[in-house]
């Protein structure tokens, strides 16, 4: 995709001051006075200037590759053509995206490379020829021609016009010294001729210099404008490219999250219920072998089995509530959410307003987010309440979680903050964090409605 970094493009604007005294009184000026000087109407000016001869080569290898290669077509020998044709028109993007980036500050991500199903030249021409960014290159390369030559004809006849007649009172001595008339000639047939020659008219003449020349730089942006649309519109990737590698990741993030849940789930039966049954086990042997030999012992010792059999279930409740509740599949998200408020450690109000339930993949994530945010507030936010609020925005389900703690969430930490964004990102959601320092923290999860 394209992107424009910074400010004023990722450039100083300035003519290379670098005080801060200086830089202040510099950007104090108006943007119209600015301009004509400033770093970035150069870099595109010379943009322009570079347009004309790199869209003349362009061009004539496109036309002539595509031409020869249709001609060629009856034999074998045009399919290699076209192909070679479109590679260098794919080459040429390669140029013109770091051109962009340089001169323009637009960076624009490189298409999606050749999928070959056959190795070897063959598998090469097809890749190439099917490929509907290669056409894109070569409908760029088409495009681009005319619209170099008009925007070089007009850029360098208005920097050129503006300038000299800016500078026209400091040469205008050179006409009746070295070319024996009175000044610039304005205008001139057989029988009469117009110089400009006089203060008034030198005076008039710089004027109309000055405003040519504060001009241009506007005129040249809008210019480059155009180059900005045709770059990012034919020789950046295509939406659906975009999109499949958005879901590529989206489903690679997906697979890591089942895999860390299921480690996780894993590590809580092996460390926890399944250690706790195998120690009841060994008891209940225990109190077998005592029951004949000493009664009472037996009993103790059952007794204290049947202590830890209500720990073992309790922790196999809480496994099976993290791995999807009862009460959310049963009751849904207002029930299951205000469970999940009862154990927080400060006191939540939840609200859900809903006028229907979600899908359940989606009421789901739903519940683990709260539940996550929730769990964040218990043990980071040191805060003395908390709310939750969940609603639905025509086609997104909203969900946001306010506490009055201390604040300083970030979600580019690297905390768990992050891996949650990452989560609700493979479903399309978002998470944004509004935690200023000293608080008070809000964080609003958005996730696609899919109704159930």
């Amino acid at each position: 995709m394209a992107t424009e970094y910074g400010r004023g493009y990722g450039w100083d604007d300035g003519p290379g001051f670098r005080g801060e005294g200086a830089g202040e009184r510099w950007h104090r000026l108006p943007a119209a006075l600015r301009a004509p000087i400033e770093l970035r109407s150069l870099r595109e000016f010379a943009y322009l200037m570079l347009n004309l001869p790199i869209s003349v080569a362009a061009f004539a290898f496109a036309v002539t590759m595509m031409s020869l290669g249709a001609g060629l077509l009856v034999t074998f020998l045009g399919v290699p053509v076209l192909a070679a044709g479109l590679a260098g028109c794919r080459g040429l993007g390669v140029l013109e995206r770091a051109r962009a980036r340089g001169l323009l500050g637009l960076d624009v991500a490189a298409p999606e490379p050749l999928r070959r199903r056959k190795q070897g030249p063959l598998g090469w021409m097809g890749a190439t020829l099917k490929s509907g960014a290669s056409w894109r290159h070569l409908l760029y390369t088409l495009l681009h021609f005319p619209w170099a030559v008009f925007a070089f004809s007009v850029a360098v006849t208005l920097w050129v016009t503006g300038w000299t007649l800016l500078t026209y009172p400091a040469w205008c001595w050179v006409f009746p010294m070295y070319a024996g008339q009175d000044g610039l000639q304005l205008y001139g047939d057989e029988t009469h001729r117009v110089y400009l020659d006089n203060p008034f008219e030198i005076t008039v003449t710089a004027l109309v210099g000055l405003l040519l020349t504060l001009a241009t730089p506007w005129i040249v942006r809008a210019l480059t404008l155009v180059d900005r649309l045709l770059v990012s519109g034919l020789l950046a990737p295509s939406r659906l490219a975009t999109r499949v590698v958005e879901l590529e990741s989206d489903r690679g993030v997906v697979i890591d999250t089942a895999a860390a849940d299921l480690r996780r789930i894993e590590r809580d039966l092996h460390d926890g219920a399944q250690a706790r049954l195998v120690a009841l086990a060994m008891d209940l042997g225990l109190a077998k072998e005592k029951l004949a030999e000493d009664p009472q012992e037996a009993a103790r010792m059952v007794g204290e089995a049947h202590g830890e059999v209500k720990t073992a279930l309790q922790e196999l409740r809480d496994l099976a509530r993290g791995i999807h509740p009862a009460v959310l599949t049963d009751r849904g998200l207002d029930a299951a959410l205000s469970s999940v408020a009862s154990r927080c450690t400060v006191p939540v109000q939840v609200e859900v307003d809903l006028p229907a339930r979600p899908a359940p993949a989606i009421e789901g994530i739903a519940y683990f987010t709260v539940s996550e945010l929730l769990q964040n507030v218990s043990k980071h936010a040191r805060a003395t309440q908390a709310g939750v609020d969940v609603w639905r925005i025509e086609n997104r389900l909203m969900i946001q979680v306010v506490d009055n703690g201390v604040g300083g969430a970030d979600v580019s930490s690297g905390s768990g903050l992050s891996g949650l964004a990452e989560r609700l990102g493979a479903v399309d959601g978002v998470l944004v964090v509004d935690s200023p320092v000293a608080g008070p923290t809000r964080v609003t999860a958005e996730l696609p409605w899919r109704a159930a």
